[in-house]
């Protein structure tokens, strides 16, 4: 079993950067794929970025493709989300979610474990 606990999130300027962190608790973590998604008020949760459980190949949403960048340091068991260029309509809380499966997925049904959220909020 895997328990991902998120951290990092706060209140930034439209234009700004955070860095959100992802450290997954359990022996076989590293093994796998893990995926970052945000839900705003009043919309449905959606996906943002995943990376493969060797860090070798990485999907994002069209939304944050050339802005936000996922990463993993297995040694750590942590994943990290770099968001740069922040806009008000990235505003929502970011989950964090681990996946056995074979290859990375932007389907939340994929995704057996989630953390328990950290706030994004960005201002105009």
């Amino acid at each position: 079993q895997v328990q991902p606990v998120e951290s990092g999130g706060g209140l930034v300027q439209a234009g700004g950067s955070l860095r959100l962190s992802c450290a997954a608790s359990g022996r076989t973590s590293s093994s796998y794929n893990m995926g970052w998604f945000r839900q705003a008020p009043g919309k449905e949760r959606e996906f943002v970025a995943a990376i493969r459980w060797s860090g070798d190949r990485t999907i994002y949403a069209d939304s944050v493709k050339g802005r936000f960048t996922i990463s993993r340091d297995n040694a750590k068991n942590t994943v990290y989300m770099q968001m740069n260029s922040l806009k008000p309509e990235d505003t929502a809380v970011y989950y964090c979610a681990a996946d056995r499966g074979m290859e990375v997925a932007a389907i939340p049904q994929r995704y057996e474990y989630w953390g328990q959220g950290t706030q994004v909020t960005v201002s105009s």
